[in-house]
């Protein structure tokens, strides 16, 4: 067993905590998740957190061990703070649009307009950048609906290695190749 997953998982005082049936639920001021537990981990919610018990000592009780308690600690955090992820669309006349509150609609180089139907778990908001390129922000409680749908966006129109154009996670450094008139100059 890993020393940090013998220790418990704060809970802030906003935050209530509930395991019955194999099913844990957190509720906080941003909203409600639940997960399933595994019958091999075991669940203690006391005055000091969330604790969570391998009931074994296989291999597979000690990595459902890490996980879940991983996954109970983006719980507690999704519901007090929140994730999010910014992706910004690089290129000419790369756009982002929500219609209806329910449709993202990209423009990105295609011949056709990319729909893409936004999940009820998730918000997604766009801006304009002061170097006029598009930001697509995603935001939600939980960590895996926020995280699945902004790889689905960059799955769209992921960014190509030679000019960078292309939809991209803020801060995320492409590797660049050099073209065709760079290599006929080493000749």
């Amino acid at each position: 067993m890993s020393r940090l997953g013998k220790k418990p998982v704060q809970v802030p005082e906003k935050v209530k905590a509930e395991f019955k049936n194999g099913v844990l639920e957190v509720m906080g001021p941003d909203g409600k998740l639940s997960q399933a537990i595994d019958n091999r981990i075991g669940i203690k919610i006391g005055k000091d957190g969330i604790l969570v018990e391998a009931l074994g000592e296989s291999r597979e009780h000690n990595m459902l061990h890490g996980l879940i308690r991983g996954l109970v600690v983006n719980m507690v955090e999704g519901v007090t703070k929140g994730f999010k992820k910014e992706l910004e669309a690089i290129g000419l006349g790369y756009k982002a649009n929500i219609e209806g509150g329910k449709k993202l609609v990209l423009a990105v180089g295609f011949s056709h307009l990319v729909n893409l139907q936004i999940p009820s778990t998730v918000k997604v908001t766009t801006a304009l950048t002061p170097d006029k390129n598009t930001l697509i922000a995603v935001t939600g409680t939980n960590k895996y609906e926020v995280g699945a749908f902004a790889a689905r966006i960059r799955a769209v129109k992921p960014p190509e290695p030679y000019k960078g154009f292309g939809i991209r996670y803020l801060g995320e450094k492409i590797i660049r190749k050099a073209g065709k008139a760079a290599a006929a100059g080493k000749k």
